[in-house]
This record gives structure tokens, C-alpha cells and sequence, in this order.
């Protein structure tokens, strides 16, 4: 039995807002937070996540210094790059964010601790900013929009940089609460993935390090392991990531109209497995499916459909042909007026 649904209508409840497809308005203003600032610990985390993976890269540098890499290390990169990038792209954004599929507990578990080896947040920090960015797109209250910094070119240097890095000391975690994110509070398995957020941390690092240990034998082969498939893949896919906020909203293609700056980039959709199609996600937030053309690459979308082959994945929305229809029209209007 086929288990993905080719074409479900998309349009959200009555009395959501765009971000969050299955949660009602929050009581105040959709530009109210949760709190007044990012907090100090938030703070404290994300500057080791940001600055720690770098100097992983410098190590990397040096250890490359005449050096050649060896195959192990890069297969610890590729594999956890693309498994704990598909905790993201897959549980964090499409699956916990949006509800664009529906999964057993086993797999949202799975799903969850996967994306929190990425060191991007607790699944329910990352979920609640996300449905507020889309509620806010590219307007005030959004959490990382490139185009709220001043006019000229200095407003769009200083925006890049608030939406790549410059939001996750300022606005990351504002919106953690349960108006924004009450289906995911009342998920027990996911708040007890969420209070255990430093092991995962602990684990991304410390997966890398055990194979190359047990696979090398000594601890300095262990260490470059760590280097390479923790502390060089870490920084690889948050930078990854941070650029569908900044590049994304900045450069690229805008053939579906979405109300707002999202663009599709090939480069990025390649580098985070699907999640540079920004333009056609905007456009269709439910949509399990990013990449809506044929030459559009979309790993992320391949994953669902075969999880939904057997049955790991169940309805599984995509927007139908008039709907896409519609919106290519109203792009084209856009343009012509």
C-alpha cells in the first residue's frame, strides 16, 4: 500500500497563524515575546557552539599541515553530517515546526535527539523561534529576517550578519513558550529529549572521538576523529543552516509568491538537503516536499518517501497543482504591477 499522499490541501485551521499550522494565535500581539531578551545561558551555550567548532576547523588546518587526511575521518564527517542533518532539516523543521508528515514516538525521538547533536538548540527553543519567523516573515517581530537593519548598504551588511549569526545572541529563544509551541510542551517523549540537551551535546562530540579511538587505537587518532566528524561538521552544517536564514532571504529565485523575501538557492539547498528551496517553503509551509521541481534536489523530501513506503511516515501533505498554480500567478502579477 502506497503510504505518502501525493497532494493534500494545505490551507492552515482557522485561527492559525502561518507559522504554526497547528497552533492557535497567541493571546497578545504576534509580535509579544515570551521574554524580554535571549537568556544568559542561551547565550553561554550558543557562544561555545559558535566559537568551539571553529577552532576545531583552525585544528583541523593544522593537523592538515602536511599532512593527508585519513578516510575515517572523513567518513565520521559525512555520516553525522548527514544524519544529524536530516535530524534538522527532517524532525526540527518539517516534522516538529510544521506537521508536514506524522511519525510513531520511536522515530520523533530519534528525529529529535539527531537534531540537537547539531549543538542548534533544544528541539523546542528551535521550533517555537522558527513558527514565529514564519508568523512575522521578513517583518518586525521576526526573530532573523536580513532586511530589518537600516537602508543602504551598511543596513544590508549589518542584517546578513544579524540573520547568519547576530540573532543568536539577541533574539534566539525569545518565543520558548507555550504560545508558540503548547503541541510540543504537552509531547512527553520530546520534553524529556529537551531536558536532556547537554548529553546529546556531549554524545555529537563524543561519537566521533570512541570511533576513531577503537577504530585507530590510540587517543590522538580518537581526537582527530572528534575533530573532523564533531567539531569541523558542526561548524560546517550550523553555517549550513544559519545561510538559509541570511542568504536565502537575500539571494536567489522568487517564483511563488510568498509575502516576503524567501528566495531558492541551489548551492544552499545543497549543502542542507533541501532547505535552500526557501521560496517554494514559504510559499507552502506544510509542504513535506521542499524541492517541488524534478531538478530540484531535495534529500530531505527523499527520506520522507521512503519512510513513508513503509508506513514510518503517514500523511504526508504536499500542496496540490492548483494551488501551486495559483501562487506561480499571483507571482507573475506581482511582478507585472
Amino acid at each position: 500500500m502506497r503510504a505518502v499522499v501525493d497532494h493534500v490541501e494545505l490551507a492552515p485551521p482557522p485561527g492559525s497563524l502561518p507559522g504554526s499550522p497547528t497552533e492557535p494565535s497567541p493571546p497578545a500581539a504576534a509580535i509579544a515575546t515570551v521574554r524580554p531578551r535571549t537568556s544568559a545561558a542561551s547565550r553561554a551555550v550558543t557562544l561555545v557552539a559558535v566559537v568551539v567548532p571553529p577552532l576545531g576547523v583552525l585544528s583541523a588546518a593544522g593537523l592538515l599541515w602536511g599532512v593527508a587526511v585519513r578516510p575515517l575521518d572523513l567518513v565520521c564527517f559525512a555520516v553525522l553530517y548527514v544524519a544529524t542533518g536530516l535530524g534538522i532539516t527532517i524532525g526540527y523543521h518539517r516534522l516538529f515546526t510544521h506537521r508536514s508528515f506524522e511519525a510513531c514516538t520511536a522515530l520523533r525521538v530519534t528525529l529529535a535527539v539527531l537534531g540537537a547533536m547539531t549543538l542548534q538548540g533544544p528541539v523546542t527553543q528551535w521550533v517555537t523561534d522558527h513558527r514565529k519567523h514564519h508568523a512575522r516573515s521578513d517583518i518586525e517581530g521576526d526573530p532573523h529576517s536580513p532586511h530589518l537593519s537600516g537602508a543602504g548598504v551598511a543596513g544590508a551588511v549589518r542584517g546578513l550578519c544579524h540573520a547568519h549569526v547576530g540573532w543568536l545572541f539577541s533574539s534566539k529563544g525569545m518565543e520558548r513558550g507555550a504560545d508558540w509551541g503548547a503541541d510540543l510542551y504537552a509531547d512527553r517523549p520530546i520534553r524529556l529529549v529537551d531536558r536532556c540537551y547537554l548529553l546529546w551535546v556531549v554524545l555529537s562530540v563524543a561519537i566521533p572521538f570512541l570511533v576513531g579511538l577503537l577504530a585507530g587505537g590510540t587517543v590522538a587518532l580518537g581526537v582527530e576523529a572528534l575533530v573532523w566528524g564533531g567539531l569541523v561538521r558542526i561548524f560546517a552544517f550550523e553555517h549550513a543552516t544559519f545561510a538559509v536564514n541570511s542568504i536565502c532571504h537575500t539571494f536567489g529565485s522568487r517564483p511563488y509568491d510568498a509575502r516576503d523575501e524567501s528566495r531558492n538557492n541551489w548551492l544552499i539547498a545543497l549543502l542542507t538537503f533541501g532547505e535552500g528551496w526557501h521560496n517554494n517553503h514559504h510559499a507552502f509551509p506544510r509542504s513535506a516536499r521542499h524541492g517541488l521541481e524534478r531538478h530540484q534536489l531535495d534529500l530531505s523530501w527523499l527520506v520522507i518517501s521512503a519512510l513513508g513506503s513503509v508506513g514510518l511516515a503517514r500523511s504526508v501533505r504536499m500542496p496540490t497543482p492548483s494551488q501551486r498554480e495559483r501562487a506561480l500567478r499571483r507571482a507573475e502579477l506581482a511582478r507585472a504591477g
